[in-house]
């Protein structure tokens, strides 16, 4: 069953005086799939810009845009409307020969997943796999799900989330030195651990629903009459209201670890999620500096600069009333 979302990305750059600007790479748009449709789409960009549409080495869509005239604001606004199909990593079954730690790719697949597989950041002193092996069972047979599973909710509940306003994403032995991360860094550590453990990962960047923020439902809700007023809030809502989702109101980042007979299945170590419809995907990338949503140049007076501001809006888009 499909749900549809309205999505508003906005992006601000600010400068003290007019500035140019060079060829500006934007990764906004959901990525479609069985579970994600793209039903309309909008891209307003001031000052004026030409605009080019293109699919990067991982099939993402990507629009390169050009402003053509000086200005003291960059403003980038993307608007869709999507459908989601909630998928749940645990409700994927996998090949018996990948149901237990470790198993083997197959041939083929091995070619596919080579750059996925391959660890992309050192681990001089066996730091990562040591923290990565603890996920491993001595009591018996370890599952292969169940130990990133595992994992995932380790990230959530022993390292702290703050948020960061410079660009670019802590290593894992950084996050681990320090206990604290964005959603960018904990959706990296995790992707190392399971690389150094023989599993292929990839990064995944996209937008965070979260019914708290959902304005329109709470306003629906409070407009109904008290005869259609549940006396319960709905199972999905009390779980939400019981665990605060972080990272809305912005541009988010978790993993997908490619296990056989399910592909590649989700893990949001910042909230604990595993799939279900509050994940919507942009962008899947190696690594996180291949996925990021805005990048490109300026030029002026390097004092000109006055920040960035970054707003995203997602609302669920409710049946008609009858």
């Amino acid at each position: 069953m499909f749900t549809r979302y309205d999505i508003t990305h906005t992006t601000r750059y600010l400068y003290s005086k007019p500035v140019t600007f060079g060829e500006h790479r934007v990764m906004f748009r959901p990525r479609d799939s069985h579970d994600l449709r793209v039903l309309a789409t909008d891209l307003e960009v001031s000052p004026h810009a030409a605009v080019r549409l293109i699919q990067d080495p991982h099939s993402n869509s990507v629009a390169l845009v050009q402003p053509l005239a000086p200005a003291t604001e960059l403003r980038i606004v993307c608007r869709f409307r999507i459908e989601h199909a909630q998928s749940h990593n645990l409700e994927l079954p996998l090949s018996p020969s990948a149901e237990l730690y470790p198993f083997a790719y197959g041939v083929e697949e091995r070619f596919d997943l080579e750059h996925y597989l391959r660890p992309h950041y050192d681990d001089p002193q066996g730091e990562l796999t040591r923290w990565a092996r603890q996920f491993l069972r001595t009591d018996g047979p370890t599952g292969t799900r169940e130990m990133l599973v595992h994992m995932n909710q380790f990230i959530r509940d022993h390292f702290e989330y703050g948020q960061r306003d410079e660009e670019g994403t802590q290593t894992p032995l950084q996050t681990l030195a320090l206990g604290s991360g964005t959603c960018r860094d904990f959706a990296l550590l995790m992707m190392e651990a399971a690389r150094r453990l023989g599993i292929a990962t990839r990064f995944v960047s996209g937008y965070l629903y979260d019914p708290a923020l959902d304005d329109a439902l709470v306003a629906a809700r409070a407009a109904r009459p008290p005869s259609d007023t549940p006396a319960d809030p709905p199972a999905e809502d009390a779980a939400a209201a019981a665990t605060p989702t972080v990272g809305a109101g912005s541009t988010h980042a978790w993993l997908q670890a490619y296990l056989p007979g399910a592909g590649w299945v989700p893990f949001d170590p910042t909230n604990n999620l595993l799939g279900g419809n509050q994940l919507i995907r942009v962008g899947v990338a190696r690594d996180p500096s291949q996925a990021a949503p805005v990048t490109g140049s300026w030029y002026g007076d390097p004092e000109a600069y006055e920040g960035m501001e970054v707003r995203v809006n997602v609302r669920r888009v409710l049946p008609p009333v009858r």
